[in-house]
């Protein structure tokens, strides 16, 4: 009879130790899975809490019919368009020779907080949600038109961009519809139809780390621009400010609160084709400052 006694101790000694060895490998791949899953978390989340230093350029004080300077778009060269709260008219800035060069009519008095420009005509956003569309602005026989929307006064629309990749209009509100809604919407107006999209398409989470606070009162948008060479969103706010950046799918990616003694109230936004940024503060006097984000 064949003897297997040497086998069968070899067996003994081997299989706990092969069993080991798969135990070993598992347990150690599942380690650097759950490592890397670790890191890339860590990651993003250190991406969403991401500070930029905020450094001013150059500055442009305001003449007092801009005091209250509540909207800018870059023109060109040295121009901005440029509304104020109370005055149903365009002001064109020029920051080389410091004056307003032009005024462009457009409605009585209002509470006039936004603007963007597409091509040969000019928009204006007003508090209630309606939004003036002035055609042909250098001409004399410039168009007024008016368009309705279902936001209202009670969402204190103060946030006008031209969205140009989607051909349309963003407006980001100042209050939420809700008291129980965990997100501000940021609404599209399109330029083809020249109809305000009931649902948002962006919602701004205010349930997200980067906020403190009352959630309704985590972010109040005063303006809101779409970076021309990134697509991602700015979003600035006036009362306690500070800038919110959103990629170009929503997500936040940081938010910033500058200081109050160079942003006394931030309340214009934009950006220069080659994506200069430039805000513009209410105060005696109003101000337009151009400033750099960087790295801390």
């Amino acid at each position: 009879m064949k003897n297997n006694t040497p086998i069968k101790i070899i067996a003994i000694i081997l299989i706990p130790l092969f069993i080991a060895a798969i135990i070993r490998f598992t347990t150690r791949n599942t380690d650097e899975t759950s490592a890397s899953i670790f890191a890339r978390n860590d990651q993003s989340g250190k991406r969403v809490n991401e500070h930029k230093s905020v450094r001013i350029i150059s500055e442009w004080l305001l003449p007092k019919e801009l005091k209250e300077v509540s909207g800018i778009s870059w023109m060109q060269g040295d121009r901005f368009a440029c509304v104020q709260d109370e005055i149903g008219k365009v002001f064109i800035y020029n920051t080389r020779t410091s004056s307003v060069e032009n005024e462009i009519p457009f409605a009585g008095k209002g509470d006039y907080e936004g603007i963007a420009i597409v091509a040969d005509t000019i928009y204006v956003l007003h508090a209630n949600g309606k939004i003036f569309e002035i055609a042909n602005y250098s001409s004399p026989k410039r168009r007024v038109k008016l368009y309705e929307s279902h936001l209202s006064k009670k969402q204190d629309n103060e946030s006008l961009a031209y969205d140009k990749k989607n051909n349309r209009l963003l407006v980001a509100v100042k209050e939420a519809k809700s008291d129980k809604d965990d997100f501000k919407g940021i609404y599209s107006f399109d330029l083809k139809t020249k109809t305000m999209a009931v649902k948002p398409v962006y919602k701004i989470d205010l349930n997200n780390k980067v906020f403190k606070g009352k959630k309704s009162n985590s972010i109040q948008p005063s303006d809101i621009e779409v970076h021309p060479l990134t697509g991602n969103i700015y979003i600035i706010e006036g009362n306690k400010p500070k800038l919110l950046v959103l990629n170009s799918k929503g997500d936040i990616l940081f938010l910033n609160e500058l200081k109050d003694k160079e942003f006394s109230q931030p309340e214009g936004l934009s950006f220069s084709p080659d994506g200069q940024m430039y805000i513009s503060n209410e105060g005696k006097p109003g101000n337009i400052i151009q400033v750099e984000l960087g790295d801390n």
